[in-house]
């Protein structure tokens, strides 16, 4: 565990050094105050402690039970209970995805409440959960991922004639928040579990692909909003 632990400092620590240094130029260039200055060493030091935490949570938590219910779904013989299993682990997931909440906060406050941040959230999330869902019949059915992928952007570029302009720029976005640090290892886990107890399957060609499909999933329901609202 203080192996895990170290590996995972050094990796949050390179990934914000960068971020950080180049700020702190920019704040010193543009003769900033002290105290943004001291506002911001204080939030470096906050967001590593915090992504050091989640990260070591995800190793030891979430990535073991995504696996291990990934290996137990297939034992159940009932196509029924893996499509609702995988709906509702992603589902949830992607409401608890941080960046997802980011974006929801953001949109919610330049639209002046225009866009319910919840309804935002609960659509993100359904569609995610739909498309997982989807992805894991593919694995079991051995469709190739191509065929999806072709399909579910077909659907795309249809509904991006009808929704309105300003979702369609959320959209994208929508889709883009889904691949952060909640939603990724538990959707992967889940997806290699599963692949690993059907046999004669590669881990690499059907255990992958979960992500970009299900990235697809946001964009189709919040263009699915502005097309109703």
């Amino acid at each position: 565990m203080i192996d895990d632990f170290k590996e995972t400092f050094k990796e949050v620590f390179m990934a914000v050094l960068p971020l950080s240094v180049a700020v702190l130029i920019l704040i010193l260039v543009i003769d900033m105050s002290s105290d943004i200055l001291l506002s911001f060493i204080t939030g470096a030091f906050l967001v590593i402690a915090g992504m050091v935490l989640f990260l070591m949570g995800v190793k030891m938590g979430m990535l073991p039970i995504g696996e291990s219910i990934g290996a137990e779904l297939p034992k159940h013989n009932s196509l029924i209970f893996i499509v609702v299993v995988a709906f509702v682990l992603s589902f949830m997931a992607t409401i608890a995805e941080p960046d997802v909440r980011v974006l929801s906060t953001m949109i919610n406050s330049v639209s002046d409440d225009g866009i319910s941040r919840n309804v935002l959230i609960l659509s993100i999330a359904c569609g995610v959960g739909f498309f997982v869902s989807v992805s894991m019949l593919r694995i079991i059915y051995s469709v190739q991922i191509k065929y999806l992928l072709t399909a579910g952007y077909l659907i795309v570029i249809m509904l991006s004639f009808l929704t309105k302009p300003e979702y369609i720029a959320i959209a994208y976005d929508a889709g883009g928040v889904t691949t952060g640090p909640m939603t990724v290892p538990i959707i992967l886990a889940l997806g290699i579990g599963t692949v690993s107890v059907l046999g004669e399957r590669s881990e690499l060609s059907d255990g992958f692909g979960l992500i970009g499909l299900a990235s697809i999933g946001p964009i189709i329901s919040v263009m699915l909003m502005g097309v109703f609202t």
